[in-house]
């Protein structure tokens, strides 16, 4: 059985860490409620712009854009959001995983596809995997801006137009609630999904509709990119807040543990000295 002294370091040293796991779930919690509110802030310019652009590709008949079109596939593009630091519980590993088995399943040769990574979690674990990994990004604060962000959807955007993969996947993790979050696979490009409303509204465009899309497509494409990642960042404040609370719940669980281990150690050594004193004192009648 471990000393009494070992028991007591260890009763300290895990409610250090408790205290230090108690105020991370604090901070993550208060991080969480900004970047939930970041991501339905953004949801209306999404759906309007959603709208503007449907209603140009799907009610102008001399308005095109090769953003639209599906060509044959050569190779294909995984723009994947991970953070870039752990203690999250399963945010990083879930989606990792997913990741790697749709590559694995999908493709024989690093020549068939192309890895952007958005985290220092999701770059180092394609890059230990020799994974081809064409474009990264680290570093992001926690609550990004669309400015943070620009080169790296730009260039995204850019490599689709210059044929450098004829396909993109985004993939990300879907806030659902506090404690919930889903693993989403979303074909970003070509865009070739848009959701049409029973409704096109009418606009009238000025110069034309095709000027305006080759200017409006790119950016839509850039805002999806946008959208995924605030989604993405309040899944991982939700996900560590929960990890740091679940932490906290078994440091005081151990710390109970722990004092019945100390209870009962000292109780023992107490009822010895008490046999070894009567031993002692019987022995000199």
């Amino acid at each position: 059985m471990a000393s009494l002294r070992d028991i007591q370091s260890r009763i300290t040293s895990t409610k250090k860490m408790s205290q230090i796991t108690k105020a991370m779930e604090m901070v993550s919690a208060s991080k969480l409620s900004r970047a939930e509110a970041n991501a339905k802030s953004f949801v209306p310019y999404m759906d309007k712009i959603q709208e503007v652009v449907s209603s140009i590709a799907h009610g102008s008949t001399d308005a095109s854009h090769p953003m639209l079109v599906s060509r044959p596939i050569k190779k294909t593009g995984y723009l994947v959001i991970t953070s870039d630091s752990g203690l999250a519980g399963s945010y990083n590993s879930s989606i990792l995983r997913q990741v790697h088995s749709t590559i694995q399943k999908r493709h024989r040769s690093t020549d068939e596809y192309a890895i952007i990574a958005i985290g220092r979690m999701g770059r180092d674990f394609f890059k230990k995997l020799n994974m081809n990994v064409v474009l990264e990004i680290v570093g992001l604060p926690d609550h990004p801006t669309f400015a943070d962000i620009k080169d790296i959807t730009s260039s995204t955007v850019g490599m689709f137009e210059d044929a450098m993969f004829d396909e993109l996947y985004l993939f990300y993790n879907h806030f659902v609630n506090a404690i919930t979050h889903e693993v989403t696979e979303k074909k970003l490009l070509p865009l070739t999904d848009i959701q049409t409303s029973d409704v096109l509204t009418s606009y009238e465009f000025e110069p034309s509709s095709q000027e305006i899309l080759e200017v409006l497509l790119p950016q839509y494409a850039e805002s999806l990119i946008y959208g995924a990642l605030l989604d993405g960042k309040a899944s991982e404040h939700a996900a560590r807040m929960s990890a740091m609370k679940n932490a906290t719940d078994n440091a005081k669980e151990l710390i109970d543990d722990l004092n019945i281990t100390y209870n009962r150690a000292r109780q023992a050594m107490i009822t010895q000295e008490i046999t070894e004193i009567v031993g002692g004192a019987a022995a000199l009648e």
